[in-house]
């Protein structure tokens, strides 16, 4: 059995969301997404959610995709504990972040040759959708 891992925030949960889980599933058996932890270093790497964390797990829970939710820790990086813990077999990410940003939250998957990015759908984000709301 193939168990893959994806995280992210999750934030006004969407179709874009739907259609990167839908990818990263059909990669291997079993889906963990983990969701990230409210606090300064999501903060600094988005913004600050509008959801809470128990509402973004709920959404992403709910999600015909994904077997099983795991909330992060405040730290993101995914490291070699973390993979060995929930027996994580492949590691995916959308390609929305910048090479540079691959390759500090996920040295270690992509050092154990485990890491993948899946194409991130177009046309839809939560800042999108933060700017429909405010009329932008």
């Amino acid at each position: 059995m193939t168990r893959v891992y994806a995280d992210g925030v999750y934030d006004l949960f969407h179709y874009g969301h739907v259609e990167s889980l839908r990818k990263a599933r059909s990669l291997g058996d079993y889906l963990l997404v983990g969701v990230g932890a409210d606090g300064e270093q999501l903060e600094a790497f988005k913004r600050k959610p509008i959801l809470t964390m128990e509402e973004r797990i709920a959404s992403v829970a709910g999600c015909r995709y994904v077997d099983e939710v795991l909330p992060l820790p405040s730290t993101y990086f995914i490291d070699r504990a973390w993979i060995e813990l929930h027996d994580i077999d492949l590691v995916v990410h959308g390609d929305d972040l910048t090479q540079e940003q691959i390759e500090y939250y996920y040295k270690v998957p992509i050092e154990l040759g485990i890491f993948r990015k899946l194409p991130y759908t177009r046309g839809i984000s939560t800042t999108d959708i933060i700017h429909r709301i405010a009329g932008g």
